[in-house]
């Protein structure tokens, strides 16, 4: 399981090294992805809060990178935080996440980004449940959510 402590380390000193790598051009990620896909994605966009579609979505499945199809969330650890975006306690492989130091706005938080094709995902917070105590906030815009009965 990984720690506050595990993020903090990743933020200072690298994240665990993908089993892959997505590497496109910009005008090959504009022609993939929506337009407000584009925005949060590869330009660190942040969906208000409370609009994105899958905020309410409960079904069972994986939280996919809306970029690159890599696995990145469990439905099975989504919680409802009452921040109006996604929210998870761990990521489904420790190296599905990267983790960068952000100091933007005047604030130092850690950002997420998929670690497959450095797609940004939001932020994570040492606010969440036990037993990590950790709140990865995503945005809807990054992930798709692929469902058991799509799988089949």
């Amino acid at each position: 399981m990984i720690t506050w402590k595990d993020v903090i380390n990743y933020s200072i000193n690298g994240s665990p090294a993908p089993e892959r790598r997505v590497e496109k051009t910009d005008e090959e990620w504009r022609a993939q992805l929506t337009p407000e896909q584009y925005r949060v994605t590869r330009n660190k966009g942040t969906e208000a809060p409370h609009s994105g579609a899958l905020c309410s979505i409960h079904e069972e499945g994986l939280y996919n990178c809306v970029c690159c199809d890599t696995p990145l969330f469990d439905s099975t650890i989504k919680f409802e935080s009452g921040t109006g975006w996604p929210s998870f306690t761990q990521p489904i492989k420790e190296n599905a996440i990267k983790y960068i130091r952000d100091i933007s706005f005047g604030m130092v938080r850690v950002e997420v980004l998929c670690n497959t094709c450095d797609a940004h995902l939001g932020h994570i917070f040492p606010d969440g449940p036990e037993p990590s105590g950790l709140r990865y906030c995503i945005n809807s815009e990054s992930m798709q959510l692929e469902t058991d009965k799509e799988a089949k």
